[in-house]
């Protein structure tokens, strides 16, 4: 079974329901049957991702996120990047430095380094122009990344090998890129969704990330998905770097109905968008387990 838990579901600006980072939990068995996962991928942890992760830690079915009142953060075993917004990132820091200093083995007296796992550029610009500045000085030694993660490139396909990573060697994860922040043309900044798929079933569900529309997926991605968790933005705007609603909602009923949206505005409770649990499967919903496969 692979499990899908929204930390928040909120925009980069929002307030009311915390940053768009998830919690992937691949079972052997299912959490009726297990306390804790077999294995762990976080996509994504921002700023307001440890406040998150102590809400969850205290809720029915995550307890094995809590070691004395405080986060287990070695429960979290790997994370993906999508890109370097702070909304995505930011709390990275804290993590990096609790698992360094605080989680120490007592036979290694090392630190738990959890698999950093995004493209070759994301990961280099990650540690270089966000993380290096506050996680490189430590007494006698200039870190690096390596000193925090167990760092794995994956490129997308036919960028490279390898190509995909996996969880239980059943569900595969395969980068795919995103349009989200144009410098001077599509896709010339790196951002990444998600393509999961279940290899015993061949059934897929697709990690929208952080992306403008894009008509190219309905076909190719987006109708042979099971599921798929997609970024929106509710109000209408020029040159928007993410999926507008009006442009999601042109999309065919049958992938609009097995779409859920995150990634939204505060207003997103507003009556205007009451319309949305008909034209879509719905708003994700903040700290809910999602069964992508069972």
């Amino acid at each position: 079974m692979l499990t899908l838990t929204f930390l928040g579901v909120g925009s980069a600006f929002a307030k009311r329901n915390l940053h768009s980072n998830a919690l992937v939990e691949a079972w052997t068995r299912g959490p009726q049957a297990q306390t804790k996962p077999d294995d762990t991928l976080l996509i994504d942890f921002g700023g307001t991702g440890p406040t998150a992760l102590y809400q969850l830690k205290q809720k029915s079915g995550f307890t094995y996120l809590d070691r004395d009142g405080d986060i287990n953060y070695p429960a979290l075993r790997r994370l993906f990047i999508t890109h370097l917004h702070a909304d995505h990132i930011a709390g990275l820091e804290e993590l990096a430095s609790r698992n360094m200093h605080h989680f120490i083995d007592p036979h290694t007296r090392r630190g738990f380094r959890p698999k950093i796992t995004s493209s070759p550029k994301v990961l280099d610009s990650l540690w270089q122009h966000s993380l290096g500045g506050g996680l490189s000085a430590l007494p006698n030694h200039v870190a690096t990344l390596a000193d925090y993660f167990d760092v794995a490139a994956v490129h997308p396909r036919g960028q490279g090998s390898p190509d995909s990573f996996r969880l239980l060697d059943r569900y595969e994860f395969a980068p795919v890129p995103t349009d989200h922040i144009r410098i001077f043309a599509p896709f010339d900044w790196p951002s990444f969704g998600l393509l999961i798929t279940d290899r015993s079933s061949g059934d897929s569900v697709l990690y929208s990330g952080d992306t403008r529309f894009n008509r190219d997926w309905s076909e190719g991605l987006m109708r042979p998905a099971k599921l798929i968790f997609h970024d929106v933005q509710l109000t209408d705007a020029d040159d928007c770097v993410h999926a507008l609603l009006s442009e999601l909602r042109i999309l065919p009923e049958t992938i609009r109905s097995k779409m859920w949206l995150y990634h939204y505005g505060d207003q997103w409770d507003d009556p205007a968008y009451a319309f949305v649990a008909d034209d879509f499967a719905g708003f994700v919903q903040p700290q809910t387990r999602y069964t992508l496969f069972a």
